[in-house]
Parts: C-alpha cells; sequence; structure tokens
C-alpha cells in the first residue's frame, strides 16, 4: 500500500488532471498536471490544530478565490447515480433519505477499490473518526451530563436505524461483508456528516475532493453577539425598542467580506455561472506571519505537503457550533469555542412567563447569561401583577430594578454552583486525569497509577476493565492496538468536553 505520502501525491496528481485547482486565473491558466496547488495553498500537517490541513503559499487576501473545485469531481446523489447498476436497484428504495443514499453510495464506491473513479480521493479519506455516534457505553457515560450522553445515545442509535433500513439496498448492491457491517456504516456515516458541504441541489450536500483539505475556524463572538442581538430585534420588534443598527450590525455584510470583483461571501460555496465549488479566504493571510518555517518533503515537490508546525493555516468556517454539536458532527471540539453554551435547567414557572425559545436560553463562555435567559429570569422574578407593564423594558433589555437584578444573578449563581456540584468529578480531577491520560498515550506504560492521583487511578482502572483488562494485564499491547487507541481518545475528547462545560459554569 502506498505511504501517505505517496497516495496524497496520488491524490494531487488526480484532482489537478480534472480541473481542481487554487490558481487565481482559470483553470485554463493552469498547466502544472502534477499538482492542483502551489500557486495559493498547500497541505501541511497542524498536530495540535486539526491534524492535516491547507496553508497559505502567498499573501491572501480576504475573498480572494483560493481553490476552485469543478461540479464533475463532487461526489454527491445525482453523480453516484451516474452508475446504472447503483441507480436501478436504488429504484426500489425510494424510502431512504438522500444522506442515506449518499452514505451507501460511498460504500459502494468504496467496494469498488481502484476501479471507482474516485478511487484516489478515497483512499486519502480518514481510517477512523470521533462523533458521538462511535463512543461506546463507557466514552458516553465518562460526558457525566445527562444532556451529552442522551446524545451521544440517540446518535448512536439514529446510525444504527439508518443503517437497518439500507442493509437491504447494501445487500442488493452485493457489497463485500466487511462494507455490510454496522462498523463501516459508522465510518461512512461519519464521513458524510464531517466532510459534505452544501450544495443548492441536493439535501444531503457533497463530498468535495480536496476542499474538504481546510480546517474548521469558529465564527467569532462579535459575529455571535450580533446573530442574537438580531434574534433580539425580531421578537421584540412589534414593541418598536430596538433599534435598526443591531440589524445592520447583525447582517455582517461589510464590504470587506465581499470580494470586490465578484462580490461573493467569503468562505465559499457552489457557483453556478462557473459550475464549481469555489473557497475564498475568510481573512487576510499574509506570508511569513507568526514567524512561518516551511520544511519541504523529501518527496516530490509537487506534492505541496510541507512540514511544519509554525505555518499559518487557512481555516474554514462550516457553521456556528458548540462543542458538543462539534463531537456530533465532526468529532472534534475547541479549547476555546466562542459559540460555546451552557444551558440551565428552568423551571416550568420560568418558562411559561415568556416567549422565547428553550435553545435561546443559556450562558455565554464568558458567564454572561443571553439577552433571552436574562430578559425572562427578569420577567420572572417581577411579582406577577406588575409583569405585563415591565415586560416591554424586559424585552428592550433594561433592568427592572436594582432589587429584580440581585435575584435575577443569585438565581444564575445558585443554579451554576448546583450543575458543578452534580459533576461526579471535580475540575481539578479531571485537570489531572487527563495528564494521566497524556502519560498513558506516551509512555504505554499506564500502570505506574502511584504517579497519579486516587480519583485519576479508578477511573482509569475503569477504561482497562472496559477494555478487557484486569489489573492492566496486557497493557502494552492493548494500547497498541487501533481499536483501544481509538477508545483512548474518545474518552480523553468526553473529559476534555466536561472540563470545558466545568470552566463555562
Amino acid at each position: 500500500m502506498e505511504g501517505e505520502e505517496g497516495k496524497l501525491e496520488i491524490l494531487m496528481k488526480w484532482a489537478s488532471e480534472i480541473g481542481i485547482s487554487d490558481s487565481p486565473t482559470s483553470v485554463s491558466d493552469w498547466t502544472n498536471l502534477s499538482c492542483c496547488l502551489a500557486h495559493s495553498l498547500f497541505v501541511s500537517h497542524f498536530p495540535h490544530a486539526g491534524g492535516r490541513g491547507l496553508a497559505a503559499v502567498r499573501h491572501l487576501r480576504r475573498g480572494e478565490l483560493v481553490l476552485r473545485v469543478p461540479k464533475s469531481a463532487l461526489m454527491t446523489t445525482e453523480s453516484l447515480s451516474k452508475d446504472h447498476r447503483f441507480s436501478t436497484a436504488l429504484n426500489a428504495h425510494s424510502s431512504l433519505s438522500p444522506i442515506q443514499i449518499l452514505i451507501v453510495g460511498l460504500l459502494y464506491e468504496m467496494d469498488k477499490g481502484r476501479s471507482s473513479w474516485w478511487y484516489p480521493y478515497l483512499m486519502n479519506l480518514p481510517r477512523g473518526y470521533d462523533i458521538l455516534a462511535t463512543f461506546g457505553e463507557f466514552e458516553k457515560q465518562a460526558l457525566q451530563v445527562d444532556d451529552a450522553i442522551w446524545a451521544a445515545k440517540k446518535a448512536t442509535l439514529k446510525a444504527e436505524s439508518e443503517w437497518k433500513e439500507a442493509n437491504v439496498l447494501m445487500k442488493e448492491l452485493n457489497l463485500k461483508p466487511r462494507f455490510l457491517t454496522f462498523r463501516a456504516w459508522l465510518w461512512a456515516s461519519a464521513t458524510i456528516s464531517s466532510r459534505t458541504l452544501h450544495v443548492p441541489w441536493d439535501e444531503a450536500g457533497c463530498l468535495c475532493p480536496v476542499g474538504d483539505l481546510f480546517n474548521y475556524a469558529a465564527p467569532g463572538g462579535e459575529e455571535l453577539s450580533g446573530v442574537e442581538d438580531l434574534d433580539c430585534q425580531n421578537h421584540a420588534s412589534s414593541l418598536k425598542i430596538i433599534s435598526s443598527q443591531n440589524g445592520d450590525a447583525a447582517r455582517m455584510l461589510d464590504s470587506e467580506q465581499l470580494d470586490s470583483h465578484s462580490q461573493r461571501l467569503t468562505d465559499g460555496g457552489f457557483e453556478e455561472d462557473v459550475s464549481a465549488y469555489c473557497f475564498y479566504a475568510r481573512r487576510h493571510y499574509e506570508k511569513g506571519e507568526q514567524g512561518s518555517k516551511v520544511y519541504q518533503s523529501s518527496h516530490n515537490r509537487n506534492t505541496s505537503m510541507i512540514h511544519g508546525s509554525d505555518v499559518l493555516q487557512v481555516l474554514l468556517g462550516y457553521g456556528t457550533y458548540t462543542n458538543l454539536e462539534l463531537l456530533e458532527h465532526y468529532g472534534f471540539l475547541l479549547n476555546d469555542n466562542p459559540n460555546e453554551k451552557v444551558f440551565i435547567p428552568l423551571q416550568p414557572e420560568i418558562c411559561s412567563s415568556n416567549t422565547w425559545p428553550m435553545e435561546s436560553m443559556y450562558i455565554h463562555r464568558s458567564g454572561k447569561p443571553s439577552f433571552a435567559l436574562l430578559s425572562t429570569l427578569r420577567i420572572w422574578a417581577t411579582p406577577p401583577n406588575q409583569r405585563r407593564s415591565t415586560a416591554h423594558l424586559a424585552y428592550s433589555g433594561s433592568q427592572l430594578s436594582a432589587e429584580n437584578e440581585i435575584v435575577v444573578m443569585r438565581w444564575i449563581s445558585k443554579n451554576c454552583n448546583s450543575i458543578l456540584k452534580s459533576f461526579p468529578t471535580s475540575f481539578e480531577e479531571d485537570r489531572l486525569l487527563l495528564n494521566a491520560i497524556d502519560k498513558m498515550q506516551d509512555s504505554c506504560n499506564p500502570l505506574e497509577l502511584r504517579n497519579v492521583s486516587a480519583s485519576s487511578a479508578v477511573q482509569i482502572r475503569a477504561f482497562l476493565e472496559a477494555n478487557g483488562l484486569q489489573d492492566g494485564e496486557g497493557v502494552a499491547e492493548l494500547l497498541s492496538s487501533r481499536k483501544t487507541k481509538r477508545a483512548l481518545d474518545r474518552w480523553r475528547l468526553a473529559i476534555q468536553w466536561r472540563v470545558r462545560t466545568e470552566t463555562k459554569t
């Protein structure tokens, strides 16, 4: 089998031949058929920021075109259906959703092996993912928060149900036994969940070769604030109390975000006029920024695989997600997520005092309550006979009185403390446990339990037992297996998630 860089080189050459290009000019001007990159981007490895990703070769201006992927290169239910055998079998299964069809289509192409037109792309896909649906029972329970545990269980149940529904079609396509398993379905489902991009003609989206190498950048806190301001304006517009300036700011269509030539929003999307998925720089990238150091691979220069942790990564905004949502759909979380939220359980009498949707009532990562939660609590803390006359003030964002504000802040503080106390482990215990897991991963010798806290030792033993070992026998062999390494990675993600939640509560 080809090495990682050899497979990447094959992908880059294939991508160039089918018209994928990072050249700012037309595809016809791009003559280097050994690689589709080098004008604007190159592939690099970012061990602490998403793994393999794309970095800037030159100065990039915000809104500038940096990558173009023609429609013919996209894997969609439409392009998959050009295969007569696949489309014929599909005709008898109209009840399957577009996403199920795309998952089956991906497994069908994988089953073809080298005969698949997408083979250079398929062999570069990750061989494992850490989305919530792949979490085992031990990792699910490690999340410790009921809502998060239920989200993980629901994700697995949903994947299992969809797999069973599609199994008849997969058997009719005569897929090899390994592609009929639930494990294979989880892999394909995770690929679709974490890598598809939106296209207007297909609800399932598309797999976009090379375009899916961009790693994630969360929308900034100022964007989140603007969106919330807009929601508040819409909710209270009948009261005529929120100024139109908030709405203007929330639209986020300042001139810098637009390409001066194409007037298109940054990040990208499918463009009918050029029949291609086009990606744009979401910010300015300066050559040599952050003291960039570029290390050339020993392979052919045209692979554009350059190593070095100091190069500047070009990122893509997938949308606004909390860390739990990132885990559910993409299999990672952010250390500092500007869109992180903590939801506090609300009593029925609090909910009945307002018309805000539940998902709008939360605590920001900064500790500030959302507009909806704050206005709701201000109304609830008002005597019932005064609520009608003061509601318009609460919906405008105004304090109702000093006494009212004290009641609200005390309620928030009390309930945040209750959430923290409900965690079976403390923040400090979880921090020590993460350090112990790091040592396990580095040394493959987790039995040095005398060097970790009692709480960490108990949890490490529980992990080992959950993975079939008593008292750590054969730990080195266990940790060398791909399955257990993946379980350890997911356990670590679960602990990281609850640590982030603890720090934001």
